[in-house]
């Protein structure tokens, strides 16, 4: 069979003690009675991963179409750099408590650890309750001991910076940056391939069963960035039917499309796999005569095979465009 579709994957949906139901809500995801917190719409995390929904590889999961087609599913120089693994998670995340103060290790400390890739990440405001915040890094110069007293003396938050957020922001989170998604956002989320989170304070909450989640505050020690950082927000411009840049990492390279009328699209430069986030509105990606429907809330993949497809927006559509690297 061949790789002439845009694939798109079943989420997979992960209860979290401080999630909600605005994933069901406002985006159709599987209604459930239990607090939905994330969305892992394309992944290949082990335990974790992704089923097609669609089309002729229906069944199939991404790691089997990975094995099977290896550099033009992936691209030549991805598969060049990563083998047969996946790079990229893409998630959808519903905060409606706090999620844990945490960082996550770099590649190297990762792989030491926990033979895994480290987890730079990038958020996409997609809403935003009134005064919703997040948290980074910190609102003054520390070193590890004075840290450490903030910490043991369970005063952590008053050296957290915060920030009230709105839809469409930007936020680029580095690996060993401290950082939490305040209550009552919800956000795109796309990072390495990993699940390893340091977690540093939980708000003092406890589950159903009076049960406090771990900590890691040895293990986080030495992975913390203490660098002062003076913009957290990540700035972007958009233009109707044009792709724009927000970020490129060394991980991967992300862009913004606003879309009024049906933009043609023609990859023959770009050799990676895309992915493509629908954080507004909804329309189609079109190869030759068959539509594959993308809405808000949703993602799809094109492999890095296919090179020439279309987009149709159903009235004003927003994108966010992914390249791994």
């Amino acid at each position: 069979m061949k790789l002439d579709y845009p694939i798109k994957f079943i989420p997979i949906l992960k209860e979290r003690i401080w999630g909600g139901d605005k994933l069901s809500r406002l985006f159709g995801k599987e209604k459930t009675n239990l607090p939905i917190g994330e969305s892992w719409e394309i992944s290949a995390v082990p335990d974790a991963i992704s089923v097609v929904e669609n089309g002729h590889f229906k069944g199939k999961n991404l790691q089997e179409l990975i094995n099977i087609y290896k550099a033009d599913f992936l691209g030549e120089s991805v598969y060049d750099r990563y083998g047969e693994t996946f790079p990229l998670l893409i998630k959808i995340i519903d905060a409606q408590a706090n999620l844990s103060v945490q960082l996550h290790p770099d590649n190297q400390l990762a792989q030491k650890r926990h033979q895994s890739f480290g987890k730079e990440e990038l958020w996409y405001i997609m809403q935003a309750d009134k005064q919703s915040r997040l948290f980074f890094g910190f609102n003054k110069p520390l070193d590890q001991a004075t840290y450490k007293k903030y910490l043991e003396e369970g005063r952590l938050q008053e050296v957290l910076h915060e920030e009230v957020v709105k839809k469409g922001a930007v936020y680029h989170i580095p690996t060993g940056r401290v950082h939490a998604i305040g209550s009552g956002i919800v956000l795109a989320e796309i990072q390495q391939s990993s699940d390893v989170t340091y977690r540093l304070f939980d708000w003092n909450r406890t589950d159903s069963a009076g049960n406090s989640r771990e900590l890691h505050t040895d293990l986080a020690l030495d992975a913390i960035d203490f660098t002062p950082v003076e913009h957290f927000e990540t700035y972007y411009r958009t233009a109707n039917n044009m792709f724009r840049d927000i970020i490129k990492t060394p991980f991967f390279n992300v862009k913004i499309i606003k879309l009024k009328t049906k933009k043609q699209i023609l990859t023959t430069s770009v050799d990676s796999f895309v992915i493509y986030i629908c954080v507004k509105g909804s329309g189609f990606i079109n190869v030759e005569s068959m539509q594959v429907p993308i809405n808000e809330g949703e993602s799809l993949l094109i492999p890095a095979k296919l090179k020439k497809y279309s987009i149709t927006p159903n009235g004003k559509m927003k994108l966010l465009y992914v390249k791994a690297r």
